[in-house]
């Protein structure tokens, strides 16, 4: 199947940044998406837009460290329209600190919903694909993974497992059924260091993102031309980046 349009995607962390992004540009080219995320009251007002403009669009309430909640994202698809093409693994959080702080409970949310979040995607979408004979599994990556700096060490870490893991995805999955993508974005106006805990750290990053950050809608637009892809194409990598950005 190329192109976009007739495509069924189902968007993890779907209720701002670039999952928000990619839904409303997916759901333009014609794609059905289904939504997923924590905060439903986001998620319901961005399905009544894409409905209101002729799309088709699904929700979910969605916790990527909960197995079952991935696999109910799959399920919706495929009850909802019959099939899954594309799983877009997009759930993520960056928390900063020195290693030497030893925040713990950061490093566990972060291997938590970086890490094991994909992994129950893939845990969930995978047999589905299978039993179809194709699929396209999608990951947001980041720009941290390919130039490590300090305060990012762990955060950077499940960004560079993920990109292993896709890796040796995709080399285990050459008989043309599956296809994988990681995205690396770097500065993109989200909210991804609103959450962090260091009052200076966060207004720092806020500060960055401001000055050097790209729309959402640029990495949205970098999903979209992996998806619309033939089949025997696949878009293994991509980096997305400001042109300032070092």
């Amino acid at each position: 199947m190329d192109g976009v349009a007739g495509k069924v995607v189902a968007i993890t962390g779907a209720s701002s940044g670039i999952g928000e992004a990619t839904a409303l540009e997916l759901a333009t080219r014609g794609a059905a998406v289904v939504l997923g995320a924590r905060r439903t009251d986001r998620l319901d007002a961005l399905a009544e837009r894409i409905r209101a403009e002729g799309g088709r669009a699904e929700t979910l309430d969605v916790d990527v460290t909960r197995r079952a909640d991935l696999d109910r994202l799959v399920s919706r698809a495929v009850e909802a329209f019959d099939h899954l093409d594309v799983l877009v693994a997009n759930a993520g959080i960056a928390r900063v600190a020195p290693v030497c702080d030893l925040d713990v409970d950061d490093w566990d949310a972060m291997i938590d919903v970086n890490l094991r979040g994909v992994l129950h995607g893939i845990a969930a979408a995978l047999p589905v694909f299978r039993e179809q004979g194709r699929g396209h599994l999608v990951t947001t990556v980041s720009t941290s993974g390919l130039k490590i700096v300090p305060t990012q060490a762990v955060y950077a870490g499940t960004k560079n497992a993920v990109r292993t893991l896709l890796e040796a995805l995709r080399q285990e999955s050459t008989d043309g059924v599956l296809r994988t993508t990681s995205i690396s974005p770097g500065f993109v106006r989200t909210e991804l260091v609103d959450h962090v805990a260091d009052p200076e750290q966060r207004a720092q990053a806020q500060k960055t993102m401001a000055e050097l950050g790209i729309a959402p809608e640029a990495v949205a637009r970098a999903i979209a031309f992996a998806v619309e892809q033939p089949d025997d194409v696949e878009i293994g990598e991509l980096t997305i980046r400001p042109t300032t950005q070092n």
